[in-house]
């Protein structure tokens, strides 16, 4: 699935509504991990960064993970690059759960 480009004004609202929308905020992580195991990888990948992004952010999800926010970053969730379901699990438990 080719993704448009997401506008920083629609970043930003995501943002602002995850922030004061708890419901908001799980509906968003529960879509991301429901398209993850749907195999579409890069969609949930890419919906799980943005989520990150307007809740915890990539610096703390790394010191909570112990690994790097640019390896998370590049690594994990750039829609290109693959990553296992081991290392999501290990990732989201360790840092997004605590």
């Amino acid at each position: 699935m080719n993704r448009e480009p997401l506008t920083r004004d629609f970043r930003e609202t995501v943002k602002a509504r995850a922030e004061a929308d708890p419901a908001f905020r799980a509906a968003l992580f529960i879509e991301a991990l429901e398209l993850m195991f749907e195999g579409d990888l890069a969609t949930g990948k890419s919906v799980l960064r943005d989520y990150i992004k307007a809740t915890i952010g990539f610096e703390i999800l790394a010191e909570k993970t112990g690994t790097p926010s640019k390896s998370l970053m590049r690594i994990h969730f750039v829609p290109e690059l693959s990553c296992n379901a081991k290392c999501y699990k290990k990732n989201l438990y360790r840092g997004l759960m605590k």
